[in-house]
């Protein structure tokens, strides 16, 4: 099942829009960068930890 990773789902100064979906590894990896590189975070295993636990499951339309 394909995972989502959506930056609405966790308030931030910059009102972030992004949302990044994919097979999961693709979108931790994703997430990770964009967390590192848009707000400020250390991108390493405790963030990508994170952002694995933060992941929903896509909702088929």
């Amino acid at each position: 099942m394909r995972k989502v990773a959506d930056c609405r789902d966790y308030p931030s100064e910059s009102n972030c829009s992004l949302t990044i979906a994919g097979e999961e590894e693709e979108v931790v990896r994703a997430a990770a960068e964009h967390a590192a590189s848009v707000h400020g975070h250390t991108n390493g295993p405790e963030l990508r930890e994170e952002v694995r636990k933060m992941l929903k499951d896509e909702v088929a339309v």
